[in-house]
């Protein structure tokens, strides 16, 4: 059977007059990976989960997951409060049963490590050497098995200026960590608002686009404000074959389009 994994970022839920697209564009995708033929192993959502991470906003996002019946893990993001979402979401299935937000989800055939990259105050992302000491842990659990390590910030350049000035601070610590463990097979990030992918440590680094609204390919400095680039998510799926066989993304629109 094919695994797979479904891979949504940045849906930015709100409340208020701007409330309904963010949310509208959650769901469409939300939609989208049911109507996927066989279904992913799981759904993870790479943070900014909430435009400002107040808890009536997780309220609301708690209403546009409702009863999704896929495994789904959420994450933080610099526009969330951790505490918040562990209001709303700790003990629940989105928490992976847990109350922080560095957690893992042990499916059957997929290790999951959710990492909490949030820096208080700051748009800029870090682990720490306690997060990265807990993955390095995690991942030496079940050798052999595929895993996938999720945050929000990506751990290198995208080529963005406006965003490599606030990408994760210690990606080369989370590069000696992830190459340490060959059964890696995506380190999967959001933060940028488009699809990137970029080698890293044996491994591959995939950002996911939004839910909501895509960032402008600005490759100097400057604001890249927002374009009319319709949403999508990641597919990472390994085909059938023997064991090793590489992993790979596709991209999938979300709409009628």
């Amino acid at each position: 059977m094919t695994l797979s994994v479904a891979h949504l970022s940045d849906p930015h839920v709100t409340t208020g007059p701007s409330a309904q697209a963010p949310a509208a564009g959650l769901r469409a995708a939300l939609h989208r990976v049911l109507a996927l033929d066989p279904h992913p192993e799981c759904v993870v959502i790479t943070g900014d989960l909430a435009e400002h991470g107040r808890p009536e906003e997780y309220a609301a996002l708690d209403e546009v997951l409702g009863a999704f019946p896929l495994p789904l893990h959420l994450m933080t993001g610099n526009h969330d409060a951790p505490k918040a979402l562990v209001g709303a979401f700790g003990g629940t299935r989105f928490l992976g049963g847990g109350t922080t937000t560095t957690y893992q989800v042990e499916h059957p055939a997929l290790s999951v490590a959710v990492l909490d990259s949030k820096v208080p105050g700051s748009p800029g992302g870090r682990l720490g050497p306690e997060r990265l000491s807990w993955l390095d842990r995690v991942l030496a659990r079940r050798p052999g098995v595929p895993a996938v390590v999720c945050l929000h910030h990506p751990p290198v350049p995208v080529g963005i200026p406006f965003l490599d000035a606030m990408r994760l601070a210690d990606g080369p610590a989370l590069a000696d960590v992830v190459a340490a463990h060959p059964r890696v097979v995506r380190v999967l990030a959001g933060h940028v608002h488009r699809p990137v992918t970029a080698a890293f440590a044996g491994s591959t680094v995939a950002v996911a686009p939004s839910t909501y609204r895509q960032s402008g390919l600005v490759r100097r400095e400057g604001l890249p404000g927002y374009t009319g680039e319709p949403a999508s998510f990641l597919l990472h799926m390994a085909p059938e074959g023997p064991p090793g066989t590489t992993w790979v993304t596709h991209t999938v629109p979300v709409g009628d389009t």
